[in-house]
């Protein structure tokens, strides 16, 4: 099969940064078990328990014990109860969550100004020029890691390397408690060695397309053209041909702003039963759906609004370990977002349902670097 020819001068990577990518430790559960001791060497699932749902709830996220047994953040509670029955699952405390997280952010602000959050449990920092005038990314990562312990209890896991790509595939490396290094002359050998499912974009859902084939690793990935990749995978294609060259420019963006794409209704007759609030909720969630799909967009992060009759307003959120776009996989976190935070005690006037941290950004011209 032939296919079109794309000819341009191959970019550089730009090796002139020092990133960081910090990941906390399954954070949910590593602050349930700091907080609560007799928890520590127990399977820990961040889930109501599906006995007292009716079989209904998804797994926020889980300890490294819960994961032994297979079970992974997205994944109903029913099928974590059936997988492990030992586990022990406790409702999430999201306020105390998001707690931690702003005194860790304060510690990142001690060392950069320059650190872009992806979630509660992990950012993006640059320290090229950092305010503890330290030159070793690598003596910064072990400064702020051993700092978080100190001061929060909790562990988290550092890439560094020089960009965010690379950074972040290296904070997964070594978990929990490591930090990897990742410099630019091995950086693509290091690629290389990788498993296709193990380069951020590439979800479970696309990994048999790519075994298809023939590719199962970053080498095999390294051997395809820019123009077999965008053939089978489109943008994405697009943008693995660059990261697996080690190629990712995109800065790290200081108060970033939080793009969504979001459907919302104010209800003229004000909600009182829990049927009507999920067929709303399904309603927008497929909106949410098709623009997403629309936009070949795929987004990890799942926001739900709440506003009740006085006017008070809920928001919250839960992030997915890779992105998604059919309603399917979107429908369950919305649910799973009203059974933790939702309630009828009052009547209610909106629902909203959004999706943000897009993980695939649409490339408006070849090449376009910037975008990768």
């Amino acid at each position: 099969m032939q296919y079109g020819i794309l000819t341009f001068e191959e970019p550089q990577p730009d090796i002139s940064r020092k990133i960081l990518h910090v990941d906390m430790d399954a954070f949910y559960a590593s602050i349930e078990m700091r907080d609560n001791p007799a928890l520590r060497n127990k399977p820990v699932v961040i889930a109501r328990h599906p006995r007292l749902t009716g079989g209904r709830g998804i797994v926020s996220t889980c300890n490294y014990e819960a994961r032994k047994y297979g079970i992974h953040s997205a994944m109903s509670a029913v099928e974590a109860y059936k997988r492990c029955p030992q586990a022990v699952f406790v409702p999430g405390r999201h306020e105390i969550y998001r707690q931690e997280s702003q005194r860790i952010h304060a510690i990142y602000r001690q060392y950069t100004d320059i650190y872009e959050p992806v979630a509660l449990d992990e950012a993006y920092l640059d320290v090229t020029n950092n305010k503890k005038n330290i030159q070793s990314g690598t003596l910064l990562a072990k400064a702020i890691q051993e700092q978080i312990f100190e001061e929060t209890g909790l562990t988290c896991s550092v890439g560094v390397s020089y960009n965010k790509f690379v950074a972040k595939i290296a904070s997964d490396y070594h978990k929990p408690f490591g930090i990897t290094v990742i410099e630019p002359k091995i950086a693509v050998d290091f690629l290389k060695t990788l498993e296709i499912q193990q380069f951020h974009g590439v979800g479970r859902k696309s990994v048999p397309l790519f075994h298809e084939l023939g590719i199962y690793t970053g080498e095999d990935l390294y051997q395809q053209s820019l123009e077999f990749l965008m053939h089978h995978f489109g943008k994405m294609g697009y943008s693995l041909f660059f990261k697996v060259r080690g190629i990712q420019n995109t800065p790290v963006k200081r108060d970033r702003e939080r793009k969504s794409i979001g459907k919302e209704t104010t209800l003229s007759q004000f909600l009182t039963e829990e049927i009507e609030v999920m067929k709303i909720f399904e309603r927008l969630t497929r909106q949410v759906a098709m623009n997403l799909i629309d936009k070949q967009l795929s987004a990890m992060t799942v926001t739900i609004k709440i506003r009740y009759e006085d006017f008070e307003t809920v928001t919250r959120q839960m992030k997915h370990d890779e992105g998604i776009q059919q309603f399917e996989d979107l429908y369950p976190l919305v649910a799973e977002l009203w059974q933790m935070h939702g309630h009828l005690n009052k009547s209610i006037r909106l629902l909203g349902v959004s999706v943000s941290n897009f993980e695939n950004q649409t490339i408006q011209q070849i090449p376009l670097l910037d975008n990768l």
